[in-house]
């Protein structure tokens, strides 16, 4: 089981409510670091998603320091992506994604279907509804 994960974004506060908003949960600021959001599920399990500003590094602490914050110059694209439950319908989905002008399409993965939800149009999230 996964808890959480983070995610880059250049708007993270935008991307969190999206979020948030496919899950019937609700997004917050997060703070560790500042201008990063989280999202959560608001389920059981704790299940969330932290979203840091584009360029974001997670650096191991010196000694017993825990993680630091660093800032690098990344793509706008990554291999990162998640697959996960929302909690509304396809056509929701993609009402939201044409709200925010992302891209939403509906895919054939073989044993099963999913919908590839673009996050600022640069990060992949499959989404099952």
């Amino acid at each position: 089981m996964i808890h959480h994960l983070s995610i880059p974004a250049e708007n993270p506060h935008r991307v969190a409510e999206v979020l948030a908003e496919l899950w019937g949960g609700v997004a917050y600021p997060f703070p560790p670091h500042p201008g990063s959001y989280i999202a959560m599920a608001g389920d059981k399990d704790g299940t969330a998603i932290e979203v840091y500003p584009l360029g974001t590094e997670l650096v191991p602490g010196d000694g017993e320091k825990p993680v630091q914050f660093g800032r690098g110059t990344s793509s706008q694209f990554s291999a990162i992506h998640v697959n996960l439950s929302a909690s509304t319908s396809l056509e929701t989905v993609q009402q939201i994604g044409a709200r925010e002008g992302w891209r939403v399409l509906l895919c054939n993965r073989g044993p099963f279907e999913v919908i590839e939800f673009w996050l600022e149009n640069r990060l992949m999230i499959e989404v099952l509804t």
